[in-house]
């Protein structure tokens, strides 16, 4: 796959949006902020410093100038985003770890706060006054996507991986992407909860290569987890990988552009993360 096929391939997984307003102030900022050289060095206080007198209505929350070669992190209330370590160019959008394959972005905005990240779900922003620093701060609304059903009845039992709680009351079928910072959160949540999951992988972020060796596993459950914690996939081999390509079908067939999905026995279908209380109610829904 080419860089800007793996590029346009990123930007379509969920990541929560940001009002248009924010990317108005990112442009002020290219006019006014960042026509100012920068002086610092890699010091977090310097840092700090030249934020504050280049965005003095976001509140900063949190500077890390230590985790990732050349790059800040900065957290304000609920949104992420990273400058250089002359505290000079802003940069909105995402850090995937490539030897790792993880996506560092989405796992730092779920421990950030979790209950916003609900992937497509994203409504219009809450601005405040137009501001470089006040848009950068300013919080996007996530509200619940639009219902939506969807029959799974027709898809062959070849292409799932089914794992979780055998005897339990409910069953939820969920798109999934390997290398989808979402979906191992939405791992995470499911495999904590009294629920039979029907795990059909489908390709995002390039990932075929690893479903492939995750459905060709003797332990396909405990290949899940390996391939969610950024492991090895042990005991696979070479197998019928047709299932998969029904699953990739499915989800163009239906409009599924980005993961993961998650789809309720009775047909009613979730696009993005929902972490694990909101994925309690919503099962029990589905039951009366």
């Amino acid at each position: 796959m080419s860089a800007t096929s793996r590029w346009a391939a990123l930007r379509r997984t969920r990541l929560p949006l940001r009002p248009l307003s924010a990317i108005a102030g990112v442009a002020a900022l290219g006019a006014a902020g960042l026509a100012l050289a920068g002086g610092f060095g890699d010091s977090g206080a310097d840092v700090m410093a030249r934020l504050k007198e280049r965005l003095p209505k976001t509140q900063i929350t949190k500077l890390d100038c230590g985790k990732l070669a050349g790059l800040c992190e900065v957290t304000a209330g609920s949104n992420l985003f990273y400058v250089d370590h002359g505290g000079r160019y802003l940069v909105i959008g995402r850090v995937y770890d490539m030897e790792t394959r993880k996506d560092l972005t989405a796992a730092r905005l779920l421990e950030i706060n979790p209950d916003m990240l609900l992937g497509g779900a994203a409504g219009a922003g809450r601005g405040r006054e137009a501001d470089a620093g006040a848009e950068l701060g300013a919080r996007a609304a996530a509200a619940p996507a639009a219902p939506r059903t969807v029959s799974v009845a027709g898809l062959p039992s070849d292409g799932a991986i089914v794992w979780g709680k055998s005897g339990a009351r409910d069953t939820v079928t969920i798109f999934t992407d390997f290398r989808c910072g979402y979906c191992r959160a939405l791992h995470e949540a499911l495999s904590a909860m009294d629920v039979r999951v029907v795990e059909r992988p489908i390709s995002i972020l390039g990932s075929r290569d690893l479903a492939n060796q995750v459905y060709c596993a003797r332990d396909k459950a405990a290949a899940v987890r390996a391939a969610y914690g950024g492991r090895d996939v042990a005991g696979s081999g070479r197998c019928n990988t047709s299932g998969l390509d029904a699953n990739e079908r499915f989800a163009r067939e239906h409009g599924f552009g980005g993961t993961p999905v998650i789809v309720r026995s009775d047909g009613a279908m979730l696009e993005g993360f929902r972490p694990k209380e909101f994925l309690a109610r919503w099962l029990a829904e589905g039951r009366s």
